[in-house]
């Protein structure tokens, strides 16, 4: 089962569950893949609607921060009710070690030996790595690792 027909099928779910918030989240997401598909005029793989799903998350995540800084609690419940649901449909996430393990390959991979090789190990990695780790923590670590 694709991951389009999955939510979808969750989504049914959560309307006779009368579940209202995950039920919101799972349209706002539907809505946003169905946006795309018109953009773009194609019907989207899992790839493409698991970064769709990576785009909601990393914007819940600036939300909760910025609503934390307002001393706004009840959105930030709201906006952590929503990534629950959505990190749902993400890929089983790697361990620190495993995505250590993949930078150190990449590096080893390209050749890289400064930080201005940055950008070709990052292009090794964001298709290994899309979606089932935070790509902010992976470049992060490829600037250490390439510092030092």
């Amino acid at each position: 089962m694709s991951l389009k027909a999955r939510i979808t099928d969750d989504m049914k779910t959560a309307i006779r569950a009368k579940e209202m918030a995950r039920l919101g989240t799972i349209r706002l997401l539907l809505a946003a893949i169905k946006q795309r598909e018109v953009d773009e005029r194609i019907e989207l793989d899992d790839a493409a609607v698991s970064s769709i799903v990576e785009k909601l998350i990393k914007q819940r995540k600036d939300s909760i921060s910025q609503f934390q800084v307002a001393g706004r609690d009840d959105l930030v419940a709201a906006e952590q009710a929503e990534l629950v649901v959505l990190q749902a449909y993400l890929p089983e996430q790697l361990s620190a070690a495993e995505v250590e393990a993949a930078v150190a390959t990449a590096i080893a991979e390209s050749g890289a030996s400064s930080a201005k090789d940055m950008g070709k190990v990052m292009g090794l990695l964001k298709p290994r790595l899309a979606g089932r780790a935070d790509m902010g923590q992976v470049s992060a670590l490829i600037k250490v690792r390439l510092a030092g």
